[in-house]
């Protein structure tokens, strides 16, 4: 932790906060707080850096930000960042933690898998990122057949209608995330994972690290004219209402798997038949129509649905490079090997009945 520091922090659709300290005795020292914020008045910086300055070291972003507040001056405006923005780049900081474009990514968009594989498949490239045998991943999903996914410690019976899934078709699998269930059909979500190094979300508390990385799909849809915003804990919404469900499952091995199902153009009325959670959804909220509660990418983009996945690579790419990669023969064979086994398994389907 001695010695010099950097940490930045690019609020969720709003701007960076870039800080540079030494730790000197357990403390904050030289702290220098810059970015691509509005501030005023022009004081107010100094201000903020020198309300970090002697703090101690092992201080949360809340703390580092209500010493902040405490000594802005009055009428002081923050415009694109906060006080606990300020704090959170400098425990990143602190931590020494790496951004994005510290890494060689690779970007993988394969043909269509099997749910199972796709289970699999996360566990095996995100294990392998953790290793450093693979560098960090983002990795778009094409389905071969419709599916509900359900997250770790979902109830299996509370969340699906196992008549309905049988009716339509519908394969269930569970995956090592938590969160809620996904439903999707070929053709009509746009999936994609974050296979990360941990080192990528050091000073973020578990609600942060999913604004910060779902912060680039932000742009994305803002690159294709859908102003979009996190909704914690986990969603991404616009005005017309949820677009996507993100969920996360970080390993003991050192790695972070962030993925994301976004609504394209879902059939709402067959997912209402296999979901018995969005049953329950709609009645709380008195809504007669699933169809007001999904609100597809093809609508608010006009867009073929491959033609957003191309955009959103592209506006990946330019943030932070990416290189076009694939799954090698080895994290294949094992992640087929997982997916005959762990993830087709009865048990592990069922391990919450």
């Amino acid at each position: 932790m001695q010695g010099k520091h950097h940490g930045e922090y690019k609020v969720p659709g709003g701007k960076l906060v870039v800080v540079d300290l030494d730790v000197v005795g357990g403390a904050l020292r030289g702290v220098r707080v810059a970015g691509d914020f509005f501030l005023e008045p022009d004081e107010a910086l100094d201000a903020i850096n020198g309300a970090l300055e002697g703090a101690p070291a092992e201080l949360d972003a809340r703390g580092l930000a209500a010493r902040i507040d405490a000594a802005l001056p009055a009428g002081a405006v923050l415009f694109g960042f906060n006080s606990e923005a300020v704090g959170i780049a400098v425990r990143r900081a602190v931590a020494d933690a790496a951004e994005w474009t510290d890494f060689d990514w690779q970007i993988i968009h394969d043909g269509p898998q099997p749910p199972a594989l796709h289970m699999a498949l996360d566990e095996v490239l995100t294990d392998e990122v953790a290793a450093g045998r693979r560098p960090p991943t983002l990795r778009v999903w094409e389905w071969d057949r419709p599916a509900v996914i359900i997250g770790s410690f979902q109830s299996l019976r509370n969340e699906v209608d196992r008549q309905g899934a049988d009716r339509h078709g519908v394969t269930v699998v569970r995956r090592i995330s938590g969160g809620g269930a996904m439903f999707v059909e070929p053709g009509n979500t746009i999936t994609y994972s974050l296979c990360v190094p941990d080192t990528l979300v050091q000073g973020l508390s578990f609600a942060e690290s999913y604004a910060y990385l779902d912060d680039w799909v932000l742009g994305a849809l803002g690159d294709m004219g859908i102003k979009a915003w996190y909704k914690p804990l986990n969603d991404i919404a616009t005005d017309a209402g949820k677009i996507a469900g993100a969920a996360q499952k970080r390993l003991a091995s050192g790695a972070v798997l962030h993925h994301v199902t976004m609504s394209y153009d879902i059939d709402a009325d067959k997912m209402v038949e296999v979901l018995r959670i969005g049953r329950e959804k709609l009645s709380d909220k008195g809504t007669t129509s699933a169809k007001k509660r999904v609100d597809p990418l093809r609508r608010q983009t006009g867009l073929a649905r491959a033609e957003v996945i191309d955009r959103m690579i592209a506006s990946f790419r330019s943030r932070y490079g990416g290189s076009a990669g694939a799954v090698s023969d080895s994290e294949l064979t094992r992640a087929r090997e997982l997916a005959a086994g762990k993830f087709s398994s009865p048990e592990w389907l069922a391990r919450v009945p």
